[in-house]
């Protein structure tokens, strides 16, 4: 990390939506991301090096959260997201384990979602 790095700078985003595939084309041809279908449901966009840096995937009933999310990287999702329960935030997913980290998510006080990433 440089002098100029934060250590909790987005370090992924979600892209989550009643319709992946349309979303898939259109930031494809938007900005032209490379995209990997992983299945139905979830793709993973990446940067000009074939790199992910995001996902979009579809927002089903069950859905923690709908629209753009940035993931936060922390030392550690479960206590940071007790941490933003204390500090008025409401826990939206729980944390879990996926191939790219621990995730989970939470609302702020005015109710915008926030992603939370450790390795």
């Amino acid at each position: 990390m440089t002098s100029n790095e934060h250590p909790h700078t987005p370090a992924w985003f979600d892209i989550s939506t009643p319709d992946a595939p349309r979303a898939r084309r259109f930031y494809q041809e938007m900005f032209g991301w490379p995209v990997n279908v992983i299945d139905e449901t979830y793709a993973l966009v990446g940067d000009d090096h074939g790199r992910p840096a995001g996902g979009i995937g579809h927002a089903g009933p069950g859905s923690p959260y709908t629209g753009f999310v940035a993931y936060f990287r922390v030392d550690d999702v479960d206590a940071a997201l007790a941490s933003a329960e204390k500090l008025g935030g409401t826990r939206v997913m729980e944390p879990t384990d996926t191939p790219t980290g621990r995730i989970a998510a939470f609302a702020d006080p005015d109710g915008n979602p926030v992603g939370l990433l450790s390795s």
